[in-house]
């Protein structure tokens, strides 16, 4: 998957401080749960792609250790990113 400059700018405007705010953890878990879930779609039609699942696989503990450290960080900001439905994330 190729997300072109707009489609992140649009993101990180989005989820982050403004739309070069690349560094911001609530920006990076938005453009990760994206990749994510387009892994996952492709996942469902291609289940022997094993290189992707492992991929899929990083991802998700990438997203994982990020968020850990803004629950560690700041509590709130952890709670308001886990309350946005669309990026799809569960606690």
């Amino acid at each position: 998957m190729h997300l072109n400059s707009e489609e992140k700018a649009q993101i990180f405007e989005k989820y982050g401080k403004s739309k070069t705010d690349t560094g911001s953890p609530e920006a990076q878990i938005a453009l990760f749960s994206v990749r994510i879930a387009h892994l996952t779609q492709h996942l469902k039609s291609n289940h022997k792609d094993h290189t992707t699942e492992r991929a899929l696989k990083m991802l998700v503990g990438k997203r994982r250790r990020l968020l850990d450290y803004v629950m560690r960080k700041d509590i709130n900001r952890y709670r308001a990113i886990i309350a946005q439905k669309e990026l799809g994330i569960r606690k």
